[in-house]
C-alpha cells in the first residue's frame, strides 16, 4: 500500500497550524507541522476516527425573557453523525427553568453523550 499524505488545519487551538499527516499501510507514521501536542493528538484522530461537538440551540416553553437555550454534545461524537444527532433535536423542546449542564436529550442517537445546556434559561 502506497504511502498517503493528508494536508489539515488543526482546529484545537486559535493557532489553526497546518498539519501534514503521513499514513503507510493504514497507520498514521508522522504528524508535522503542529506546534503543540495537543496538534499532534489532533491530526491522528482526524484521519482516523474524526469527531466534533455539536453545537446549536432548541426551543423554551415556559420562560418569560428566553425562547431559545444554547445546547451542545457533552462530549465529542463521531463526524458522521452530525446531521443525525440533528434530527434528533428538531422536535426536543425544554421547560423552564433551564440551568447550565441540565441533560436535554440523554445518549443522543446511541452514542452515550448527552446533549447539555450551555445557558440558563
Amino acid at each position: 500500500m502506497a504511502e498517503e499524505r493528508r494536508e489539515l488545519t488543526c482546529i484545537n487551538c486559535p493557532l489553526g497550524c497546518l498539519l501534514t499527516v503521513t499514513i503507510s499501510n493504514g497507520e498514521v507514521v508522522a504528524v508535522e507541522g503542529n506546534t503543540c501536542k495537543r496538534g499532534e493528538v489532533y491530526g491522528r484522530k482526524e484521519v482516523t476516527n474524526p469527531t466534533r461537538i455539536v453545537t446549536t440551540t432548541v426551543p423554551v416553553d415556559g420562560s418569560a425573557t428566553e425562547r431559545m437555550v444554547s445546547v451542545k454534545t457533552a462530549s465529542d461524537i463521531p463526524k458522521p453523525l452530525i446531521f443525525d444527532v440533528m434530527a434528533a433535536l428538531a422536535d426536543v423542546r425544554v421547560k423552564a427553568p433551564v440551568a447550565v449542564g441540565d441533560v436535554v436529550l440523554a445518549n443522543v442517537c446511541g452514542t452515550g453523550v448527552d446533549i447539555v445546556a450551555t445557558k440558563e434559561a
